[in-house]
């Protein structure tokens, strides 16, 4: 595996500066980029799959093992507050349970049916998609539950940083990106961390956009939990009207701090009961309840 070989580039990085260990981290840390935009087709495929499965009442799980498991249980943590979603849409699955996302249950990976007994005790259904991710692209606990899905009629992902990987055999869809062999050979906290974390978050930013969750490149739909995101959604109304700082902070507070329907009560000019009708016939796209092109 890729993932496990030797780095030719690093073979003497222990007998380096900090500096010159910093600047070849730096410049392995490019190769990852490469690797992400080599696989962009395929992840295009998978986010057209979860928005489709989000529409019909579906939800999406994160499967992984070690730090496979933390990028997802980190993706997972995010969406809500930035997307304003239930955390029941994004869930993370980890081997070893909660535990192992703060110390490492490193025997928790070689256990292929409590793969498949995590996603039975989340219900798994049909409707869901299941995102499994594996550095090596063979951990048995993300097989086991890639395999269950199967099972259950979901669609199912791979995610591995080598080629012909076994769970990319298994799953609907696959991306593979390899960005080579590691700093530290076998570290795969390092590069292939980085590279899951990029696609992870390309694949929920992606959806959540063709979802209406954003308007222009503004988080409309971020769920406001306390003074720092309330000032951020104050100046999102802002940017997004031209209004002035109490005409925005007025919208939100009469639409409950609903930021999607205080920029419609703005722009339309309309009361919160109005500006939440027109979101509803609009599927939620605050450009098109507001009947603005894409030149605007």
């Amino acid at each position: 595996m890729t993932t496990e070989s030797i780095n030719p580039d690093t073979v003497n990085i222990d007998h380096m500066s900090p500096m010159e260990i910093l600047t070849l981290m730096n410049k392995e840390d490019e190769k990852v980029i490469h690797a992400v935009k080599q696989v962009i087709p395929a992840i295009a495929e998978v986010v057209e799959a979860v928005v489709a499965a989000i529409k019909d009442g579906g939800r999406v799980f994160f499967v992984g093992a070690g730090t496979s498991g933390r990028m997802g249980v980190l993706e997972a943590a995010e969406c809500p507050p930035t997307f304003g979603v239930s955390k029941e849409l994004f869930q993370a699955v980890i081997a070893g349970g909660e535990e192992a996302v703060y110390q490492a249950v490193e025997s928790a990976e070689d256990d292929s049916e409590q793969g498949k007994k995590d996603l039975q005790d989340r219900a798994l259904s049909g409707k869901d998609v299941v995102i499994g991710i594996a550095a090596s692209g063979k951990t048995p606990y993300v097989v086991g539950a890639l395999e269950w899905a199967k099972r259950c009629g979901a669609k199912t992902v791979a995610l591995a940083c080598n080629e012909q990987s076994v769970i990319g055999e298994i799953a609907d869809y696959k991306i593979e990106a390899v960005p080579g062999p590691e700093v530290i050979s076998g570290s795969t906290r390092m590069k292939a961390g980085t590279v899951q974390k990029l696609i992870l978050n390309m694949i929920t930013t992606t959806s959540m956009i063709k979802l209406g969750k954003v308007y222009r490149n503004l988080m409309v739909d971020l769920h406001i939990s306390n003074r720092k995101l309330r000032e951020r959604a104050i100046n999102i109304i802002k940017m997004a009207t031209g209004a002035d700082d109490d005409t925005a902070r007025e919208a939100l507070k009469n639409s409950d701090n609903n930021v999607k329907a205080a920029l419609v009560m703005i722009k339309n000019r309309v009361d919160y009961q109005q500006a939440l009708k027109q979101l509803d016939d609009a599927d939620g796209y605050v450009r098109l309840a507001i009947q603005e092109d894409s030149q605007t």
